[in-house]
């Protein structure tokens, strides 16, 4: 979706009502090199936080039972979709053919110096690689991103750059949030990180994920054009 901020209906609509964070948010002119993000929880939460796809309001998933906790600020890249694209990108690198689009926004995790008290906010940040991840047979990739002027880690450029213990500390989290202390550890784990990426693949996948987006969402363009 182009942006409409210069549509004088846009933005009337804009000041009597709340943009739905997914569909109404525009993901930013210089996308993918800075785009805008949606933070749905910070590292404080002790519930998991996530967007409720209908209403656009934040819901709360479930309460977090141990002692996980998010490493970094963590949400999605507005109108983006992870579907048929960003599918084949993943099984053109990991050599599988039988992966398929997760259907949801693309996730991100951004990070900063800064404590941040809650999610339900926007923040404009450059991406920096990510993980290729999976969950069964989904793509479900997380995008590695770092807060715009952050004094600390707004120098990182590439995820290489980041020191190794903050990556392992963002796998270890996305690896291991969903098990059980008494689950069975024989059992084959659904998520898996096959793959570590830098910033051009970062772009690339964004960049697919927003052509998704626009593909699926067809009618909801068509719709918005008539406004």
């Amino acid at each position: 979706m182009g942006n409409k901020i210069n549509d004088p209906i846009a933005r009337l609509m804009g000041l009597r009502y709340k943009s739905h964070p997914w569909h109404g948010l525009e993901v930013g002119d210089n996308a993918p090199e800075v785009i805008t993000a949606f933070i749905e929880m910070v590292p404080t939460d002790t519930v998991k936080y996530e967007l409720d796809k209908v209403s656009g309001y934040i819901k709360i998933d479930r309460p977090q039972k141990y002692s996980t906790v998010i490493p970094a600020l963590y949400g999605f890249v507005p109108q983006s979709f992870c579907g048929e694209s960003v599918a084949k990108y993943c099984m053109q690198q990991s050599g599988r053919t039988d992966i398929l689009g997760d259907g949801d926004p693309l996730d991100i995790c951004v990070l900063t110096e800064k404590s941040i008290a809650h999610g339900d906010i926007i923040v404009n940040v450059h991406p920096i690689g990510g993980f290729r991840m999976l969950d069964g047979n989904e793509a479900d990739d997380k995008i590695i991103a770092v807060l715009r002027h952050d004094a600390t880690y707004s120098g990182y450029n590439d995820i290489d750059e980041l020191p190794k213990a903050i990556v392992n500390r963002l796998k270890h989290y996305f690896l291991t949030y969903k098990d059980m202390p008494d689950s069975d550890s024989t059992k084959k784990k659904r998520v898996e990180i096959i793959g570590t990426y830098g910033r051009d693949e970062a772009y690339e996948i964004i960049k697919r994920s927003l052509e998704d987006y626009k593909c699926h969402f067809e009618s909801l363009e068509e719709i918005l054009r008539h406004v």
